[in-house]
């Protein structure tokens, strides 16, 4: 199957091809049923001789080209319509019956604040262009209304106002919302660009004459911006936000997430260290916790402490050690101290052990040369004021 995509500079294109060549090159499985050979990428830019090789030999055409912010309302018709025009015109030329997609908008209902748009009257123009070519040619035609759309590689300050205010409080700019109860019906680029791989595959989600995106979300410009702040307060490379799967939140942080500069991608991590090894945190969590590092050094013990109701998992990833773990008190069957539970642990053979409440544990590195390196993780977040850690040896 070859591929043309015109507009393959732009958000959606750049997005759409670098997933296709994925499925082309045989990295991502999801798209094992489809067997890509060229992708055609039109834009701009482009030698305009080669449209008519493209439109020869393409099996499926994503029509993403268009104009946004001309400096002449007048360019909206010329580039929305006039090179779809263009484009199907040459598609017939060589009969060319394949399938074609068209990126239009919502603005293109002319309702509501829409009403006036010239960039809706241009999409509209081209949407019974699209029509019109269906009913002469019998070709399949699939129009998108794409409503206000968000993800990587969005240019702020063009067209989407997401990738605006991810930009302006990612680099500590000014922004200004207008109307903060102004409500968007968003797409999530990576949803976006499943649909088109489905379309693809001829799995398209279509509801009368026009298909669309099976993920939509509603946020208010307010929520957009009160999110994104919650995101930036007091942001570290080291704290994990806990945010629900596939909610328009987790999008939004990881759109937000590749707007940040360079200084913001990385930090410093605080290590405390003794004679016996040392001890850094890595990840923290509101309330799930938190993932340290600890090193051991060879032949020195770390630990001998027990918690009420913290408990940790510990992975050894590095060297050889001994995990010991004691249940407090007096076992009543017998009169004599629980028992120690012994866990020989290596990093060649990673396990991992979970420390439990009430027990008091330690981790020995057996090795003479080589550093116990371990993965620590607690449920909880180290309080110094409320540490919930006793000083009780094991043995």
């Amino acid at each position: 199957m070859n591929v043309l995509i015109t507009g393959a500079n732009g958000f959606i294109g750049r997005n759409l091809i670098e997933n296709l060549k994925n499925i082309r090159d045989g990295k991502n499985p999801a798209g094992k049923g489809l067997l890509i050979q060229e992708i055609y990428e039109y834009d701009v830019d482009t030698n305009p001789d080669l449209l008519d090789y493209f439109c020869q030999n393409c099996d499926f055409v994503f029509h993403l080209a268009g104009v946004n912010r001309p400096k002449d309302p007048a360019e909206f018709m010329k580039g929305n319509f006039g090179f779809s025009s263009r484009l199907l015109d040459t598609l017939e030329k060589h009969h060319n019956s394949c399938p074609v997609m068209l990126s239009s908008s919502i603005q293109a209902a002319l309702t509501g604040r829409y009403m006036d748009s010239d960039y809706g009257k241009s999409k509209l123009a081209g949407e019974e262009l699209f029509f019109q070519y269906a009913a002469r040619t019998g070709s399949p035609v699939l129009i998108y209304r794409f409503p206000n759309l968000f993800g990587k590689w969005c240019r702020p300050n063009y067209n989407s106002v997401v990738a605006t205010f991810c930009n302006a409080i990612a680099n500590d700019l000014e922004y200004t919302v207008n109307n903060p109860h102004t409500k968007l019906e968003l797409v999530y680029i990576d949803d976006l660009v499943q649909e088109m791989v489905d379309a693809l595959e001829g799995r398209e989600h279509k509801e009368g004459r026009f298909c669309y995106v099976p993920a939509v979300y509603f946020a208010t410009l307010g929520e957009i911006t009160e999110l994104l702040h919650s995101f930036s307060s007091g942001f570290s490379p080291v704290f994990l936000p806990e945010i629900p799967e596939n909610s328009f939140a987790k999008k939004l942080y990881s759109t937000y997430l590749s707007y940040l500069p360079e200084s913001k991608i990385s930090c410093a991590l605080h290590t405390k260290a003794d004679e016996r090894g040392s001890f850094t945190e890595l990840f923290q969590t509101r309330s799930c916790g938190q993932i340290s590092v600890n090193v051991t050094k060879p032949g020195k013990t770390k630990g001998e402490h027990w918690h009420n109701s913290k408990w940790e998992i510990f992975v050894v990833v590095s060297g050889h050690g001994r995990i010991l773990e004691r249940k407090l008190g007096v076992d009543p069957t017998t009169g004599n101290p629980y028992p120690v539970i012994e866990f020989e642990v290596f990093g060649k053979e990673m396990r991992a052990v979970r420390m439990l409440p009430g027990y008091t544990h330690s981790i020995i590195n057996l090795s003479e040369t080589e550093d116990l390196v371990t993965i620590m993780w607690a449920n909880e977040r180290f309080d110094p004021d409320h540490p919930d850690t006793f000083y009780e040896k094991v043995e």
